[in-house]
């Protein structure tokens, strides 16, 4: 497969050096926004369809069954696909070696996950599950098919394909899922709208990274490993402390309180997804070709964070001061429990960017020891804290839980290891105070709009209006922004790079 258009790559489909860099970074960015944007509206709508129809004990089922997924995912492909991104070396030497590890060892997690379907959805509280939680598990081998191809794509900044190939799985997977419900399928269809999405996925990959093969050159399984165990190892701890308050709500609370919990929480997500997410796709590879020079390095993941701060920060923080107009307009009033997590979560989102994208860097400067460690003592502070808080407080007392950890725990310990990897501290915090503060006054203006206005739907509407009055007021105030964004489009000189072209 050649190129894509519009991208400038050497023969092994890298881009080259300087201002083909910056310039196809930016246009991967480009395409990944697009992308994330069309694929998160689609999930959005279409979920809240299946939310309104199915219920939250449905949905609960289906929760059940996407944690027991979603745990084997983090791992399944062992943490090597990475090593596709960071390969110094033409990629596809590597490729061939990372396939066979990343589906032999899903093909393993595969049958692990059928064989213990019964007991996970018991110790989940939702015995039905076991059903689906068998039918999900064959999306694992899928998946792990396909981890090596899709890091390809990433790492030749191929946005504009992985935009194809991702609102193909999306659509077909969601348009199924909908198909089913309306006739009555319940939380199958949405276990079978992923299992289909998810072959739709690997067709798609294996066609735009062809020639695709299984061919082990037993000189990289050693060094693949290495590499890749301790991501795998940080990726499973990674997911427990996504889902471990999700797991001390479903067997304390029920399939119903775990049904309004995880849409709380996905849609707490969104800003996450919708705006980190594009910048998560092209970081990991910006950084890798940076990191032997640690001021430009520095300089980009500060623009980087400056860039998102900007959207996500007014967009949580308005969100939760509006969170039970929003959640009652949007999903409807059988889902107002939902609102009160959805408030307190959305905040913890609002520094989940930051630290997503801190650990994109500090895996790039080789830190995956010390990140496993932070990790650890995140999930160590966390566990205890949700399950005590689920058996007191319900699900909006796993939601406060979950900030406070984040926020006197994980916060300090990301910030320190930035400053001993050489990344100084007062620029970030000079990013993010401008945006906090106008953010901060949009969501107390929020408040007293909401406490006059008695229609959820006209609330949403004036919390949007604030919102995106907020993002424009931070761009009046440091015009710089625009100039850096547009310095993004810019064409370098040869040889300058990301962060020649973004200085301010």
């Amino acid at each position: 497969m050649g190129p894509d258009a519009g991208t400038h790559e050497h023969v092994d489909g890298e881009p080259d050096g300087g201002g083909g860099l910056a310039r196809t970074a930016a246009g991967a960015f480009g395409w990944s926004f697009l992308n994330t944007a069309m694929s998160r509206f689609g999930t959005l709508l279409v979920g809240v369809l299946l939310a309104r129809i199915l219920g939250p004990g449905e949905f609960g089922t289906f929760a059940v069954a996407m944690v027991a997924l979603l745990a084997v995912l983090s791992f399944n492909e062992l943490g090597v696909s990475l090593a596709v991104v960071r390969w110094e070396r033409d990629p596809r030497t590597v490729l061939g070696t990372v396939n066979a590890i990343s589906t032999a060892g899903s093909l393993l997690l595969f049958a692990a996950m059928f064989v213990t379907a019964e007991p996970v959805a018991r110790a989940l509280g939702a015995p039905d599950a076991a059903g689906i939680i068998r039918l999900m598990s064959v999306s694992v081998v899928f998946s792990g098919m396909v981890a090596g191809p899709a890091a390809l794509l990433q790492r030749q900044f191929r946005q504009r394909r992985r935009f194809v190939i991702d609102q193909c799985v999306t659509w077909s997977g969601t348009a199924l899922s909908l198909g089913l419900a309306l006739g009555g399928a319940g939380a199958w269809s949405l276990a079978w709208g992923r299992v289909v999405a998810t072959l739709v996925g690997v067709v798609l990959f294996v066609h735009a990274t062809r020639p695709y093969r299984w061919q082990v050159d037993r000189t990289l399984v050693g060094p693949l490993l290495r590499f890749g165990l301790p991501l795998a190892g940080a990726s499973i701890v990674v997911f427990a402390v996504a889902y471990v308050e999700q797991v001390a709500v479903g067997a304390l609370l029920g399939a119903t309180s775990l049904g309004y919990f995880v849409l709380a929480f996905n849609l707490a997500s969104w800003p996450l997804n919708m705006f980190s997410q594009p910048l998560r796709s092209v970081a990991p590879a910006v950084f890798s070709r940076l990191q032997g020079d640690p001021r430009r390095l520095a300089d980009s993941f500060t623009l980087l964070l400056r860039v998102v701060a900007v959207v996500t920060l007014p967009v949580c923080l308005v969100g939760a001061a509006a969170a039970d107009d929003v959640v009652r307009f949007v999903y409807g009033d059988e889902w107002g429990p939902a609102s009160d997590p959805f408030a307190v979560l959305v905040l913890a989102t609002s520094v989940r960017i930051f630290l997503e994208l801190s650990y994109d860097l500090l895996v790039v400067l080789r830190a995956t020891g010390r990140l496993l460690t932070v990790q650890l003592v995140w999930l160590a502070a966390l566990a205890p804290a949700v399950w005590l808080a689920a058996r007191r407080e319900g699900i909006v007392g796993v939601a406060l839980a979950e900030l406070a950890v984040v926020l006197v725990v994980v916060l300090p310990c990301y910030l320190g290891l930035l400053r001993r990897h050489g990344i100084p501290l007062a620029p970030l915090g000079g990013a993010v105070v401008l945006p906090t503060f106008v953010a901060a006054a949009a969501a107390g203006v929020t408040v007293l709009v909401a406490a006059e206005l008695s229609s959820p739907f006209v609330t949403s509407l004036a919390a949007g209006a604030l919102c995106l009055a907020a993002i424009g007021g931070v761009l009046l105030l440091r015009p710089d922004l625009l100039r850096q964004a547009k310095g993004l489009r810019a064409t370098p000189a040869p040889g300058a790079d990301v962060a020649e072209a973004v200085d301010a």
